[in-house]
């Protein structure tokens, strides 16, 4: 699916990337977590086309991303939902979502797919008509995911969705993350809330200084080494 090959990428002279190896499978959910400046939004910012590749490459499905435009991702198939929601506050819930139905390849069904929305986040149908920036954080949060699916991104990535929320809503956002994995999606989740993130994920990676220095199966991680290396212990 994703692939991402000896990666550099920083900001004007300040490299932040370094080297940096990844695999996203297909239909898995992949973690990256890691202290505050370790580089993981950068890495998404890389991958979105938000920043420039200095060295290496990244590759949908064997075609080249590096160099391309932001714009043009969502009609690649990729759907970031950025951290700290960034929705439209002057704009209903429901522009919000028609905002994300705008690639040429989803605008034949809008209508279906605002259902399935609502469906999903039921709260999001009770508020539709409601300008953005009256809802809580926790719906705020709802709301940039269901934009982010009404694309029906076959690669959804996703920035700290449980930042400054509280534990109830945080423990929704993880349970439907593993409702879109069942589903068959592929996401990769930066999350700093390592325990979820782990339970949540197929494959995780730690990221420090810039660097992947921890790969492995979820399935096989220790929490407690994930953790001495997580704070370099």
């Amino acid at each position: 699916m994703l692939e991402v090959r000896a990666l550099r990428a920083g900001y004007g002279p300040i490299n932040v990337l370094w080297d940096v190896d990844l695999h996203f499978e297909t239909g898995k959910l992949t973690t990256i977590i890691g202290p505050n400046g370790a580089g993981k939004t950068t890495l998404l910012r890389a991958i979105m086309g938000q920043i420039p590749v200095t060295q290496g490459e990244v590759a949908l499905d064997g075609s080249r991303l590096d160099g391309s435009d932001t714009w043009r991702m969502s009609e690649r198939g990729i759907a970031l939902i950025p951290e700290g929601r960034m929705v439209f506050r002057d704009m209903s819930v429901a522009e919000n979502l028609l905002l994300g139905a705008y690639p040429a390849r989803a605008q034949a069904d809008i209508a279906q797919r605002l259902d399935r929305a609502y469906i999903l986040f039921p709260r999001l149908s009770e508020r539709r008509t409601q300008p953005a920036g009256s809802l809580s954080g926790g719906e705020a949060q709802m709301l940039a995911m269901a934009r982010g699916l009404m694309s029906d991104p076959k690669l959804l990535l996703i920035d700290e969705p449980s930042l400054g929320l509280a534990p109830i809503i945080v423990q929704e956002i993880f349970a439907l993350l593993s409702r879109l994995k069942a589903d068959g999606r592929t996401i990769v989740l930066v999350e700093q809330n390592t325990q979820r993130a782990v339970q949540v994920a197929d494959h995780v990676y730690l990221m420090q200084g810039g660097r992947v220095v921890l790969s492995q199966p979820a399935a096989e991680v220790d929490l407690v080494e994930l953790h001495d290396r997580y704070f370099a212990r």
